[in-house]
């Protein structure tokens, strides 16, 4: 492709990104966005309560508690496997407890939250916030699940000022029950039972009617390009919305290939995946099972497909920091607009090994799309992802990948404008073909 057009399909796609992480403020509304584009692009919606009867050459997905979600295409012959690229949907924030107002001296109320997951609590002190989730809701049929956006500056979490904390600057232990509770409102009759009220009205239902609500703060800056020539994007929740998005994408491009294409986000990632939508679930399985089984096949046939398959498991990774380069692995050194990160981990923490990594360099030289690597600092504790979490459930082969990013964890990150193309060229190629096994060690990508 000509550089003019890589260079506008770049623009066009971070423009795309950024309005989904704008309208995607919370996992339930990440879900319900690509829900909607997939419905838009013809696929049909399936429930786990219902029978499945998919159709060779369709498109389907299906969620699990509205915050997990599977597509899949089913070929037009015979399947020779699976092949997945899996993400999530969840990035650290904070959620709002119950009975969450709290009065100051008659005077302010702020809102009693807790964390969610290992977010640098420091990026959320004084910026516009505001609330998201989902409420259950009491109807005359039953009990709705409703989703809930509150679309515009409603809280802020206020620095204590520099004149009366003159070590501020030296590195501060934050109490997050004592520190981190957000303002709300001016205290007095009208702010009684406020913030209930308020969500009652945005999911047009009584106060009364509320059952039970799970609501997050999330950071209102929008998403924007910087740097000289636009070369940077920021935004909240990169990580990894980015990565599920790429997945999106590249599989609303690819061609009805040889092999059951799946695109799979998870939830709850940050809290350690052990939940029923999470990668420690059996969602997966469940679904690749059911595949299986209406389309006629044995558990023989499930387990020849797992061993022909292959998944890209797709959490962001760690770019060399320009302020801090010496935190970085000697060697190893991804950068912003460098290309997709291949991810290692001598203890299992990622599960690239040299089977998987070969066959994502291979997907990545199909498509012309660099490659960099990340291992941690031997010296240092790195994190985990979905990857071998998630092959608990299902025993493929499975490569942990990446978009390279700074300040993960932070309520407003960044990242590099090519890097999300690069993931989309090489999601759409891995969608579109086939990896078949032949014995240990040898494989063939067949288009």
């Amino acid at each position: 492709m000509a550089k003019t057009g890589r260079a506008k399909k770049e623009k066009d796609w971070n423009e795309k990104l950024l309005a989904f992480l704008d309208a995607s403020p919370v996992n339930f509304l990440a879900i319900e966005n690509m829900c909607k584009e997939l419905e838009q692009n013809g696929a049909e919606r399936l429930y786990e309560e219902d029978k499945w009867k998919p159709v060779p050459g369709k498109t389907y997905y299906v969620t699990r508690n509205g915050s997990a979600l599977i597509a899949f295409r089913i070929p037009k012959k015979e399947p020779v496997g699976f092949q997945i690229m899996a993400s999530h949907c969840d990035s650290p924030t904070f959620r709002i407890k119950t009975h969450p107002e709290l009065e100051v001296e008659q005077k302010y109320v702020k809102l009693n939250i807790e964390k969610y997951g290992g977010m640098l609590c420091e990026s959320w002190f004084d910026r516009p916030l505001s609330v998201a989730g989902r409420v259950l809701v009491r109807t005359g049929e039953g009990i709705e699940s409703r989703l809930v956006c509150v679309d515009r500056d409603l809280l802020i979490i206020p620095r204590l000022a520099i004149h009366m904390n003159r070590e501020a600057n030296d590195g501060v232990k934050i109490n997050v029950q004592k520190d981190m509770l957000p303002l709300f409102a001016e205290a007095g009759e009208d702010a009684k039972g406020g913030f209930l009220r308020l969500i009652a009205e945005a999911c047009d239902a009584d106060p009364e009617q509320i059952l039970e609500t799970e609501l997050y703060l999330y950071n209102r800056e929008k998403g924007t390009r910087f740097g000289l020539n636009n070369e940077f994007i920021a935004s909240g929740r990169l990580d990894d919305l980015q990565c599920a998005y790429a997945s999106l994408q590249g599989f609303l491009n690819a061609e009805t290939g040889k092999s059951i294409a799946v695109h799979c986000v998870y939830d709850n990632e940050e809290v350690g995946s052990t939940t029923k939508q999470g990668a420690a679930s059996t969602f997966l399985s469940d679904v690749l099972h059911r595949i299986n089984t209406a389309l006629g096949g044995t558990e023989e046939d499930y387990h020849r497909l797992v061993r022909s398959g292959f998944m890209v498991s797709a959490d962001n990774a760690h770019a060399v920091h320009p302020n801090y380069t010496e935190k970085a692995d000697p060697t190893n050194r991804p950068y912003l607009n460098g290309g997709i990160v291949i991810k290692y981990s001598a203890n299992q923490k990622y599960t690239t090994d040299a089977v998987s990594g070969a066959i994502f360099r291979e997907l990545c030289h199909m498509t012309e799309v660099p490659v960099q690597e990340f291992h941690n600092r031997s010296d240092m504790l790195g994190g985990s992802t979905l990857g071998n979490i998630s092959g608990a459930q299902v025993p493929i082969n499975t490569v942990d990948i990446g978009l390279p990013q700074l300040a993960m964890h932070s309520s407003y990150e960044t990242a590099g404008a090519k890097d999300t193309e690069y993931l989309i060229r090489v999601a759409q190629e891995l969608f579109s073909t086939a990896v078949q096994t032949k014995g240990d060690g040898n494989y063939r990508i067949l288009a």
